[in-house]
């Protein structure tokens, strides 16, 4: 009985390996063919572009038939010119008021919607999530109207406080803090969504364990929920950092990059040449902002990776 069942076995096993081997071959094929639609999008909307905007970057062309060679010229350009220099500013600015306030903000009110037993928690959770939805420009149309100097809301519930007028759009003390405040509105939604789903990926056996072991509310979030939301936040933070570095419609709607420049970001300054045919430094500004990027990035993943 036992040599039968072994013939058996072997047979299975046999004729298993048999169209396996045949189908190998087949089987890769099918799977290239299945995601050759993707290679083919990617090479031509993705690698190639890159492509010739890095050899764009070494040119000076303004999108006539005849172009120059310009070698480094278009970086050692950019590298010494004030501008570059000051919209670089004003994006670290800008990130420093909307990363590490929407970063925290997020954390909080994450902890609080996940709580077992919150009442109107499908509510809460939707009406934070709106804003996120809604189209960029009408809400900044919205905020020229709420932060107008003479007619503005904000500044009207400022003079019922006895408190004076500010110049939200018009003084260089202002204009950034305006453009924060819509990317604050705008993009909060998108970040709770990012620490929700990381706070309900964690096991419920790490809260039993800690709730074991007398840890309260406050330092069970502290000492367990937010060191295992790392991940999230590195990738929260870098996601935060390559939308403000390309920043471009916020500033350009609300103050159009003033005045004098003080709202100016990177992605407003790099739209400034190409608006002016200047393709070259164009693509050069790219290139710098992705080297700058991603170095802020691998600094971030570092810094939040999972100590071995």
């Amino acid at each position: 009985m036992s040599i039968l069942a072994n013939r058996v076995v072997a047979r299975h096993a046999s004729a298993a390996r048999t169209p396996q081997g045949r189908r190998g071959p087949r089987t890769g094929w099918r799977g290239l063919l299945l995601v050759s639609p993707f290679l083919v999008f990617f090479a031509a909307f993705t690698a190639y572009p890159l492509y010739y905007a890095f050899q764009l970057s070494f040119l000076d062309w303004h999108g006539g038939a005849t172009y120059r060679w310009a070698g480094l010229g278009n970086y050692s350009y950019l590298l010494t010119n004030p501008d570059f220099w000051a919209a670089l500013g004003n994006t670290v600015v800008i990130w420093l008021l909307i990363v590490p306030l929407q970063t925290v903000g997020a954390i909080a009110a994450a902890g609080a919607l996940s709580r077992a037993g919150l009442r109107f928690k499908g509510l809460l959770r939707t009406a934070v999530i709106i804003p996120y939805v809604t189209p960029l420009a009408a809400m900044a149309q919205a905020f020229i109207l709420i932060f107008d100097r003479d007619y503005g809301v904000a500044n009207y519930l400022l003079g019922l406080a006895g408190l004076p007028s500010v110049e939200w759009l018009t003084s260089t003390e202002w204009s950034k803090v305006t453009i924060a405040l819509l990317v604050l509105w705008k993009s909060s939604g998108f970040a709770l969504i990012v620490m929700l789903a990381a706070i309900q990926s964690i096991p419920g056996e790490v809260y039993e364990a800690a709730a074991l072991d007398g840890a309260g509310p406050f330092t069970t979030f502290w000492r367990i929920t937010v060191p295992l939301m790392r991940h999230a936040i590195a990738f929260f933070m870098v996601i935060s950092t390559l939308g403000i570095s390309q920043m471009f419609l916020e500033p350009y709607v609300l103050t159009d990059g003033g005045p004098y420049n003080s709202s100016t970001t990177s992605g407003l300054y790099l739209f400034q040449h190409i608006g002016a045919s200047d393709l070259g430094t164009g693509a050069a500004n790219t290139f710098l902002l992705v080297v700058m990027v991603l170095a802020l990035s691998v600094a971030a993943v570092r810094v939040f990776r999972e100590s071995k």
